[in-house]
């Protein structure tokens, strides 16, 4: 007679690949209930965009049908968006400590989208990021912190000032499906914005205590363009679940890009990847790509930094007029490649935030790392300490280059190491994970403290 565990140990086979691991552990079963010979359970996802939707609910089914006493398997596929932990104080540079942090009530995740320079289409890309994610059932609010060029109300359609509650509190406007505000909102064309960084600082922090959001999955901050103190006042005053690069296929944008990625690293936010807009020109009538800024530029800084490479958008002038019209190319014209292109990307961005979030959510901190003669050792609050060596973790490296997301098994079971095998350099990946660069070039592997301590245990075994 098939039982809840035996339910249990046959889905525990399904993958979901945006986290790469089981759904068991993963907590996404819910609600199983054994009527022999019918079987039927929920399957709850952390990604609302998710693409492996349809293929996650067959093999769960195929897996459950192989109960012996079963012969129909109902699955229902739902999804709910973690969210991020609030900040904890921090270390900065100079021997500095930021104070802990939190979110806006109601706001689950805080996402920046960030660019080295203007120019890149920076505010484009996160408008129709969150137009795509709204679409997949998701609730989603963007904030234009570009305070001295905000343009989110003109891509939107949307130029009414925000009304206040008794508590003098900001209604963000609404358009699309979007929670939006901008200071575009509170000024108008005759009255530009001329303001000192301290003043335009205050402003950031204003939109983040200072306005109802209300309930949000995902809050979308489009920063100015560059590195300055609005982007570094809003990475220590709140805690981003991650930060999104813009960038374009130029070698110049590739080297600014690259300052505007290490603007992160001190303050410990993961960059959750690098999206390359203007990537190349298709031709309506032939389909031709055409890579009139170069090519290859954001996969390349993608791979030299180990950063996740989210997807290119080709150049489509539908994109522009969209935008100035108000209405985003996502639901201006939905069936279009550019469109397509961006649901891909907020998939892929959302599976980032789910993964950061699972990952993060160890109790597992380390108070110190070292290298210890070949060895990686951590030290970690409660007294403990991990150590494994750099052989084993570079063969257990968890990136999708090394392991079969579908499967979990390792596309390659045994690599032939150099001698002299090393660890070049170890950065921390937000608060959960630390990034390898290994000696024989690979460097894509994040490898969180939560899987650290499962590998410690595998080796002990």
């Amino acid at each position: 007679m098939t039982t809840e565990r035996d339910v249990l140990d046959k889905l525990a086979t399904v993958r979901d690949p945006d986290l790469g691991r089981d759904i068991v552990s993963l907590e996404y079963v819910k609600n199983i209930r054994i009527c022999a010979p019918i079987v039927s359970c929920e399957i709850e996802l952390a990604n609302p965009a998710s693409e492996a939707v349809d293929r996650i609910r067959d093999e769960a089914k195929k897996a459950l049908l192989g109960l012996s006493d079963i012969d129909r398997a109902d699955v229902e596929m739902k999804w709910a968006v973690s969210s991020s932990p609030d900040g904890a104080p921090q270390s900065l540079p100079g021997g500095q400590t930021a104070p802990a942090s939190a979110k806006p009530p109601g706001v689950k995740n805080l996402i920046a989208v960030a660019s080295g320079k203007g120019g890149v289409g920076k505010s484009t890309v996160a408008a129709n990021l969150a137009l795509a994610l709204t679409q997949a059932g998701a609730r989603v609010g963007l904030c234009d912190a570009d305070v001295y060029g905000p343009s989110q109300g003109t891509m939107f359609g949307v130029s009414d000032r925000p009304e206040a509650d008794e508590q003098q509190r900001l209604i963000p406007l609404e358009a699309h499906g979007v929670k939006l505000m901008s200071m575009g909102f509170l000024t108008t064309k005759e009255t530009p914005v001329i303001w000192r960084g301290p003043m335009a600082t205050r402003l950031v922090q204003q939109f983040m205590s200072g306005v109802l959001w209300g309930e949000l999955d995902y809050l979308l901050i489009d920063l100015p363009p560059g590195t300055g103190d609005v982007q570094l006042t809003l990475t220590q005053s709140v805690p981003l679940t991650g930060a999104i690069i813009v960038t374009t296929p130029q070698d110049v944008a590739r080297t600014i890009a690259e300052k505007g990625l290490r603007m992160f690293t001190p303050v410990h936010v993961p960059v959750l990847g690098i999206i390359e807009n203007m990537s190349y020109f298709a031709c309506s009538h032939c389909d031709e790509r055409t890579y009139i800024f170069s090519k290859g530029g954001g996969e390349t800084i993608s791979s030299e930094l180990g950063i996740p490479f989210l997807g290119g958008i080709a150049i489509d002038p539908e994109v522009t007029l969209a935008g100035d019209a108000g209405t985003p190319i996502v639901s201006r014209k939905p069936d279009s490649a550019a469109a397509k292109s961006f649901r891909e990307i907020a998939s892929k961005v959302a599976a980032a935030v789910a993964r950061a979030n699972f990952e993060s959510g160890s109790s597992d901190q380390p108070k110190e790392i070292l290298e210890d003669n070949g060895k990686l050792k951590i030290v970690w609050t409660d007294g403990s300490d991990t150590v494994l060596p750099f052989d084993f973790l570079r063969n257990h490296c968890p990136c999708a280059v090394c392991v079969d997301e579908w499967t979990g098994d390792r596309k390659q079971l045994v690599l032939l190491l150099p001698s002299n095998f090393r660890a070049v350099k170890i950065d921390p990946v937000g608060n959960y994970a630390i990034q390898i660069s290994w000696s024989d070039g690979h460097n894509t592997g994040i490898y969180s403290f939560r899987s650290i301590k499962e590998m410690a245990k595998e080796l002990d075994a």
